[in-house]
């Protein structure tokens, strides 16, 4: 995918579903403009590549990123694309970037948010797990 998350990203949907069914974890699935926009980028730096967040997430978390990006040179497989683009039909009906939704493992939706402007890591995880209670 090209995009190193707060822990290797699954391949594919389906494997992100596999491991989460099989460790018991909820998944949190990251809507992206890796190239184009801004709130993406900046949750990624602050929030997503943060020791603290990796940490977290690595065991408590299957982390998924469907990522758009716009320009050429960072185009994804048209196989993952078409993964992306059908996450986001399900997921993403209003094109909200960044959109992070957190799914449990029968993929039902526990809870979604975006940037959160001026916000922690240690906030963020706090928001994330009030969605699972």
């Amino acid at each position: 995918m090209g995009v190193t998350q707060a822990q290797e990203s699954q391949g594919t949907f389906k494997v992100a579903l596999a491991k989460a069914n099989a460790e018991g974890k909820p998944i949190v699935l990251i809507f992206s403009g890796s190239d184009w926009c801004a709130p993406c980028i900046k949750l990624k730096k602050h929030i997503f590549d943060s020791e603290e967040f990796k940490t977290y997430a690595k065991e408590h978390y299957v982390m998924y990123v469907a990522d758009f990006p716009r320009k050429k040179a960072n185009q994804l497989p048209e196989e993952q694309m078409g993964i992306n683009k059908t996450l986001a039909a399900k997921y993403n009906q209003k094109g909200y970037f960044p959109l992070v939704v957190v799914l449990d493992k029968d993929e039902n939706v526990l809870g979604e948010t975006g940037f959160v402007a001026r916000t922690s890591p240690e906030k963020y995880i706090e928001k994330l797990n009030g969605f699972l209670k």
